[in-house]
C-alpha cells in the first residue's frame, strides 16, 4: 500500500446510527476504502454487525424484552436469536444507563426503523455497490472479543472465516483485512485455519475505553 486508506469506522457513524447499513452506504458514497464491521455472534450462531456485546445503549431492546436482562443490568447479543434481533430497532448511542444521547449533535433519537444487519447483508451491500459503481470498496471486519464467544461454546473466528469464504473472500489480495485485539487469535488464523486473509492487531492501552 503506496497511500493511506480511508477505514469508515462503524460506518459514516458521525451522521446515521453506528454499524446501520444506512451508515455503512454513506460512507461507500462518502469515498471509504473500506467499511468496518465488528462482528458478534447471536445464540444461534448467526453473526450480526454490531460494537458492543450488548444491546443496552444502541437499541430498544429493553422496551422489547424488559425480562431478558442478565444480573449486570445487560442485554447480550448471545443470549437472543436472529429473528429476536430482527425485531429490534438501533438508535443513536446513547449515555450508558440514560435515555440521553452520547453524542447529542449527531442524529436524533426518533423512531426510524433503522435495524441490525447481519455480516452477510452487509457485504452484500458493500459488493452490490462495487457491482454498480466500479469501485472495490473493502471490508474491515473485527473478531469481537473472541474469549468471550468461546466460553459461550461459539468459535467465532470459525464462522466468521466460513461466511468470507462463502462470499469469496480467500486470498491475500481480496480486500478483507481481518483485525482482532487477541494477538493469539490472530495466530490461531494464520496456524489452525491456514487463512491466507490479511490480519490486523489492534492496540489500545488506554484505561476504560470501548473496543
Amino acid at each position: 500500500m503506496q497511500e493511506p486508506l480511508i477505514i469508515a469506522h462503524r460506518g459514516a457513524s458521525g451522521y446515521l446510527p453506528e454499524h446501520t447499513l444506512e451508515a455503512k452506504a454513506l460512507a461507500y458514497g462518502q469515498g471509504a476504502d473500506y467499511l468496518e464491521q465488528d462482528v458478534i455472534a447471536t445464540r444461534d450462531r448467526q453473526l450480526v454487525v454490531l460494537h458492543d456485546l450488548y444491546l443496552d445503549d444502541v437499541t430498544d431492546v429493553a422496551e422489547q424484552y424488559p425480562d431478558r436482562c442478565r444480573a449486570d443490568g445487560h442485554y447480550y447479543v448471545i443470549d437472543f436469536d436472529l429473528a429476536e434481533i430482527r425485531r429490534l430497532r438501533v438508535i443513536e448511542r446513547r449515555r450508558p444507563g440514560s435515555a440521553e444521547a452520547l453524542f447529542p449533535g449527531r442524529f436524533p433519537i426518533v423512531p426510524v426503523p433503522f435495524r441490525i444487519a447481519t455480516l452477510e447483508e452487509e457485504i452484500n451491500l458493500v459488493r452490490g455497490l462495487n457491482h454498480t459503481t466500479g469501485r472495490r470498496v473493502g471490508i474491515y471486519p473485527e473478531l469481537k472479543d473472541p474469549a468471550w464467544h468461546a466460553r459461550h461454546g461459539i468459535d467465532l473466528a470459525e464462522l466468521v472465516l466460513a461466511q468470507l469464504d462463502a462470499c469469496g473472500y480467500r486470498e491475500r489480495d481480496d480486500p478483507v483485512f481481518v483485525q482482532c485485539f487477541d494477538a493469539r487469535e490472530l495466530e490461531r488464523l494464520r496456524r489452525h485455519f491456514r487463512t491466507r486473509l490479511k490480519t490486523v492487531l489492534l492496540l489500545d492501552d488506554s484505561p476504560g475505553t470501548r473496543r
